[in-house]
């Protein structure tokens, strides 16, 4: 296959009724490069088990319908007409595309209006659906409405190389028909102003790289894409958009195996205007959107910016809510004492003190009795002062904790005022895996607090 410009220059229009051809010419016309040509094709299908040459007759007819045909082409413009006889009309099509070197097959679907289609339904036609996981080149469907007067073009661009063809063929379109092209990129309302000024360059950068025209770039708040494609689409006399599907042959019985993308395939059921779908020939993936994602002033960087905005107040909320706990989760004190050694882990409980004379000595004997010696949840318990005036250290020493004052831990550091210089010289003076600090200016303290602030880094080990 040759390499191709950025126009089509040979482009294939199988036609089922060539009565209808008109507006499938004036739309390979528009697109087409300068100095191509298009080849308007018959197909005469003959059942297996009959010789071809029976389709001789119907070949016959085929033709001079053809010949009709030949007075739709502007001026200038070469259309040649083409019959293949075979067995099944795709695998004419394809032949025929490999044969011509096609850059381009332009089908046209008259399809009736509905619901969305089921799994296993046949998207567009079956000639079509079978050409479109076979094509040598690029796909174009066009939902037929009508091609009269088109002074607005829509196209709805997301990024990515479907959407790079739309726009090139929008171009062309809108300077065939001397009509305004309005590059439409649906975000979300709630996207916030930085991220939003950066849709607004990426897709002026989108526009100058694929249109020489005369555009218009309209940047759509909207949550439903496809409503507000479709409202913009209310005042267009054509529509234009890229596939969004994989391209990889989809399972038939598959819902989610859409060959152009259900977006499009819903635009294509319900605007108004005629709607053009374009699907590249190149295979496209998942990466294909993460690589053009990682580069600056992209669509595809710009809509990733966009949900990871959207994503982060969603993680938080996720986060408190899965982290959140209460202390009744943990008040079996033996199955804690199990993680704890089945993890080897050992724990040391701080209480930083000033002046806590009134309400440190219940806090040490609680500690001690209920953590250490009813139960050996706790391994150490210390008492870290900030030189207090009153008798909290003897009292302290007295119900049995270690004493040391944070003035005398690390000298050679200094010696401030507040707790965090007693919290962060607790660390050296603790041997404890896990350390747990609690307030003991407490007039009702209770185990719970302990225990409550442990239990979440015994049993949950993405906190721990």
């Amino acid at each position: 296959m040759r390499s191709r410009p950025g126009l089509p220059s040979r482009i294939l229009l199988p036609l089922a009724n060539p009565r209808t051809a008109a507006d499938l010419v004036k739309i390979g016309a528009a697109v087409m490069e300068h100095g191509g040509w298009l080849t308007a094709l018959g197909i005469v299908e003959v059942p297996e088990g009959m010789p071809l040459s029976e389709g001789a007759t119907k070949a016959r007819q085929a033709r001079r319908l053809l010949q009709r045909v030949l007075e739709f082409a502007p001026d200038g413009v070469e259309l040649r007409t083409k019959v293949r006889i075979g067995r099944r009309a795709a695998e004419g099509i394809t032949e025929v595309a490999a044969e011509e070197e096609a850059d381009l097959i332009i089908f046209g679907w008259a399809g009736k209006p509905g619901a969305p289609r089921s799994a296993g339904q046949s998207i567009f036609s079956t000639t079509i659906d079978e050409v479109v996981r076979e094509a040598p080149c690029d796909i174009c469907v066009v939902k037929q409405r009508g091609v009269r007067e088109v002074g607005r073009i829509l196209a709805p661009v997301r990024g990515g190389p479907h959407a790079e063809l739309a726009l090139r063929f929008a171009d062309a379109l809108g300077r065939y028909f001397d009509a305004e092209v309005a590059v439409q990129h649906v975000v979300r309302p709630d996207i916030g102003s930085t991220v939003r000024t950066q849709a607004e360059r990426a897709l002026a950068g989108f526009i100058k790289q694929h249109a020489r025209g005369r555009t218009t770039p309209v940047l759509t708040e909207g949550v439903n894409v496809s409503q507000a494609i479709l409202r913009e689409a209310e005042s267009a006399d054509l529509v234009i958009m890229g596939a969004t599907g994989s391209a990889a042959p989809p399972e038939p019985s598959s819902p989610d195996g859409a060959l152009f993308g259900l977006l499009p395939e819903a635009i294509a059921h319900q605007a108004r205007p005629t709607v053009i779908v374009v699907k590249t020939k190149e295979p496209l993936n998942r990466t294909t959107f993460e690589r053009r994602a990682e580069q600056a002033e992209t669509l595809e960087a710009a809509d990733r910016a966009a949900e990871e905005t959207r994503s982060i107040p969603a993680r938080v909320d996720r986060w408190f809510a899965e982290s959140n706990f209460q202390h009744q989760e943990f008040g079996d004190l033996h199955r804690l004492i199990q993680l704890k050694e089945k993890q080897g882990l050992t724990i040391s409980v701080v209480l930083p003190t000033l002046n806590e004379a009134a309400t440190i000595g219940d806090i040490v004997r609680q500690a001690r009795r209920e953590l250490m010696e009813k139960v050996p949840l706790v391994d150490e318990l210390l008492v870290i002062d900030s030189a207090s005036e009153d008798d909290t250290c003897d009292i302290a020493t007295d119900a049995g904790a270690r004493v040391v004052r944070h003035s005398e831990v690390l000298p050679r550091y200094g010696s401030y005022r507040g707790k965090g210089e007693a919290l962060w010289k607790s660390l050296y003076e603790t041997s404890g895996d896990l350390v747990v600090w609690s307030d003991t200016d407490i007039t009702d303290w209770h185990p719970r607090f302990i225990y409550g602030t442990v239990g979440p880094m015994l049993t949950e080990s993405r906190i721990g």
